[in-house]
């Protein structure tokens, strides 16, 4: 494939809901901000001050503090963090020329800062089994697409495995699986979750109402997963498909089946006609975002799963309002999949829908194993889960609800993690305690009036608490059992009081300083008077950045500070900030999504929604501490209605993998609106970025 693609500018289209195309809010979403939010719970925007909370914030501040370097992993290039990272030296500083995008520009192409280089490393429709045939868009089947790569691409996790031979830096810092840093692996097996389909791009003249048995068939073995082994391509960072054997590929398909493990799994909530055990689940459905774990598993997370399923309004009575909670109300619409599976018509399967909506933990390195859906966790439009390991060696992973004015959670496990265990490791998702959060603003409610002027005291921030839900054995909400907890997850945290947020995406700890972040999109639901101090606008348009640093920096804590360093959207936008960086100087950035970190404690957000600002989609970066704190640059782009998805960089942090998905997304099969990245049909794909003369990313 040739290093780059050909440059092409296109029109501006119209956009909806929170800045994406109309059609990505139709098959990505299911239309979900054009309909009202599904939380009706009474829980407060402004939570209750009182002086005893606001002591209590500032003895946390002291003692995170005090406590100095964090402890915990944090999914980095692949891997974890080392336990013992201490904060770095210096005023870390991106120094890659950014960026500049001119609104009203937009070209088809992925673009790089000058000295880098970028290579599509797989495309839909790439042979992924040994046995796949070649990618023939007028001879598409079912069977074929079953054994090639899946359509859009979301997460990208990466495992290595070799170490290569001392090319890095450094003699390695003791990470969970036993790896180090400053080695540069050779080989390694790229996860990417495939997360929709879009029929109008997959094939000529599609109609909804005309689409035939195969077409939904090649669709549904287009969603899922894939493994892919690759390669180095010489000593730099670029990377290919692995040819020959290829014995770790893998594609997971709507129709794979999947083992239910943890306190719910055979829980009548779970059973089925088909299933009566409720313990094997086929298919997972909308995978978004995800983490790799300290053992070297991927955990991929289910999110917008409500729009598979048709006839809500034909469920049972009692099931009914629980399936609205989720998104689930009305007829039949949207892909009709029922017509050939009517697992997915709650009229007749109303629990079906219960089995979709988990993180997914998938083993790379064993082809043969179900993939677990690890029902501890939770259930709700999950985006990403990504890990930290406790002072005490329990594994913390961070949880996000990708819904207007729904909620961040927390599991913990029961047991402690083992290095080298994998049979120990494999069961440490399924005992311990879901919590959600609730936080509370420092600033007097008059202050918070939506416009996201900064209160008197020069800060949005605050105190938070983790408030357990349930445990692997006992339930913590009144009238829910455990099974309810985990099955009705967003009602049990409307119960507790959790803190509605505007739509929690992607969770990352940072290596370096154990703070963790989580990128809230939009939401354009939220009214001026609906603004706390978490959720400091109204409307939120272009969304936020929320940082927790946890008591004692221990991630199995219960208590938590928190603080909102940047305020996405146009620097000239009044409501904007950027941790108090001159904003003359930084890029512009709406609808933050994805995140990933490099090894200087730099934070890399991808993004979906940028066209409010008339601009392409983008991966930017950022320092978190430092004087150059909030000077963010826009590090590549994406083609034209693609969507930045990935973002990974190498535990070498010599390549950044990008995954642009749906590119030109309202043209069809006749007319694209993109021709990424081959000059003819539009096809989602890996893209690998590298500095040509070697040197970091970031650089």
């Amino acid at each position: 494939m040739p290093d780059s693609a050909p440059r092409r500018t296109l029109p501006l289209i119209g956009q909806a809901g929170g800045g994406r195309s109309r059609a990505t809010c139709r098959l990505r979403c299911g239309d979900a901000c054009f309909h009202e939010a599904p939380n009706k719970s009474a829980n407060p925007y402004f939570g209750d001050i009182f002086s005893g909370m606001v002591s209590r914030r500032n003895a946390l501040r002291a003692g995170a503090v005090g406590a100095g370097a964090a402890a915990g992993f944090a999914a980095l290039g692949g891997l974890a963090a080392p336990a013992s990272a201490k904060p770095g030296r210096g005023d870390p500083r991106l120094t890659f020329k950014g960026l500049k995008s001119t609104p009203g520009t937009r070209p088809d192409a992925v673009e790089v800062p000058w000295g880098y280089r970028h290579r599509v490393v797989i495309s839909w429709g790439d042979p992924v089994l040994p046995d796949a045939p070649e990618f023939d868009f007028d001879g598409q089947t079912p069977e074929a697409q079953a054994k090639q790569f899946g359509y859009n691409c979301d997460y990208v996790g990466f495992v290595p495995l070799d170490r290569g031979h001392g090319h890095g830096k450094g003699k390695g810092k003791g990470h969970g699986n036993g790896k180090g840093y400053g080695h540069r692996p050779r080989r390694g097996l790229l996860w990417v979750n495939h997360e929709y389909t879009n029929e109008n791009l997959m094939f000529r003249e599609f109609s909804n109402d005309t689409a035939t048995e195969e077409q939904m068939r090649i669709a549904m073995a287009a969603h899922g997963g894939s493994v892919v082994e690759i390669v180095r391509m010489g000593a730099g960072g670029a990377w290919k498909v692995a040819k020959g054997r290829r014995r770790f590929n893998r594609r997971i398909t709507a129709e794979t089946p999947f083992e239910v493990t943890g306190p719910a799994a055979g829980s009548e909530l779970l059973r089925t006609e088909a299933d009566p055990s409720g313990t094997e689940v086929l298919g997972m459905l909308n995978n978004c975002s995800g983490g790799t774990t300290p053992w070297g598993t991927f955990l991929t997370c289910e999110e917008n799963f409500h729009q598979y399923f048709v006839n809500a309004d034909g469920a049972p009575e009692e099931a009914r309002e629980k399936l609205a909670r989720y998104g689930m109300t009305g007829g039949e619409s949207g892909r009709r999949w029922n017509r050939v599976d009517e697992r997915f018509d709650l009229s007749k399967h109303p629990n079906e829908a219960n089995r979709f909506g988990w993180v997914v933990e998938v083993d790379p390195t064993d082809p043969s194993a179900k993939p677990r859906k690890r029902t501890m966790l939770g259930r709700f439009k999950h985006e990403g889960a990504n890990p930290r390991i406790t002072e005490d060696g329990r594994v913390a992973v961070y949880l996000g609800d990708d819904e207007r004015f729904d909620y961040i959670y927390k599991f913990v496990s029961a047991k402690r993690f083992k290095k080298g265990s994998a049979r120990h490791n494999a069961t440490l998702l399924d005992t311990g305690t879901l919590y959600a959060a609730r936080l509370t603003g420092n600033s007097p409610a008059e202050e918070i009036d939506g416009s996201g002027e900064l209160p008197s005291d020069g800060a949005f921030d605050g105190v938070g608490e983790w408030i357990a839900l349930c445990s692997d054995s006992e339930s913590y909400v009144e009238g829910m059992s455990v099974a309810e907890v985990l099955v009705y997850t967003r009602i049990a945290a409307d119960k507790a009081g959790a803190t509605k947020m505007d739509r929690p995406e992607d969770f990352e700890p940072n290596p370096v300083t154990g703070k963790v972040y989580c990128a809230l999109t939009n939401n354009s639901a939220r009214e001026p008077g609906q603004a706390d101090e978490p959720n400091p606008r109204g409307p939120n348009k272009h969304g936020h950045i929320l940082e927790i640093t946890e008591a004692g920096d221990d991630a199995g804590a219960t208590e938590f500070t928190w603080d909102v360093p940047i305020v996405c959207g146009d620097p000239d936008d009044p409501s904007t900030y950027f941790a108090g960086f001159d904003k003359s100087k930084v890029a512009r950035i709406s609808s933050p999504d994805n995140l990933t970190f490099d090894d200087k404690g730099n934070l890399w957000i991808s993004t979906d929604g940028q066209k409010k600002l008339e601009i392409n989609d983008a991966l930017h970066a950022v320092p978190m501490r430092g004087k150059y704190k909030g000077e963010l640059k826009t590090f590549a782009t994406v083609p034209v209605g693609a969507e930045c998805c990935g973002p990974l960089i190498t535990e070498d942090q010599k390549t950044a993998f990008i995954a642009p998905q749906h590119p030109g997304e309202d043209g069809t099969a006749e007319e694209p609106q993109s021709t990424w990245p081959n000059g003819d049909v539009p096809r989602p794909s890996v893209v690998a970025i590298w500095h040509g003369w070697g040197k970091d990313i970031g650089s």
